[in-house]
């Protein structure tokens, strides 16, 4: 495993800084800075309190939580999202209740999402006329479905 120092900055009285519950856990807690109440089906933007400086060559990729998956239904609506390096702002969480018929209510302080840290490989992309073939070819979705 690859150590990293990431700066943060919390803005906000209630924020925390990103902390792994386990030695060797991929993902850090994020926690909410406000009470959060979503209906069934309803999508809100949480806000952290947290903001964060990526260095060049690395992203920041926020994954649901399991725990809130499975115990209230609790999502992330665009799982994962991408923090870029050069973003500098207040990380906001777009939670979503997939559960349809409870609402959920979290108080300030829970966590909410997992933030890991990836090193980031770019690419040139060029075009060419035709691409070189390969056993799968086109099939997409579906195309190594259940044999019969």
């Amino acid at each position: 495993m690859t150590n990293i120092e990431i700066e943060f900055t919390l803005l906000h009285e209630l924020a925390q800084a990103p902390r792994y519950a386990h030695p060797g856990d991929a993902g850090a807690d994020l926690v909410c800075v406000e009470d959060v109440k979503l209906a069934p089906g309803e999508r809100a933007l949480v806000a952290t309190g947290l903001a964060i400086a990526l260095p060049d060559g690395y992203v920041g990729l926020v994954h649901p939580r399991s725990g809130l998956a499975i115990k209230q239904g609790i999502g992330i609506v665009n799982t994962p999202g991408t923090i870029d390096s050069g973003y500098r702002g207040e990380l906001k969480i777009c939670l979503i209740n997939l559960d349809a018929n409870e609402s959920v209510q979290l108080p300030a302080g829970s966590r909410i999402a997992q933030l890991v840290i990836q090193e980031v490989i770019t690419a040139t992309f060029t075009q060419v006329e035709t691409l070189n073939e390969t056993a799968r070819s086109d099939g997409g979705f579906g195309s190594t479905g259940i044999s019969s």
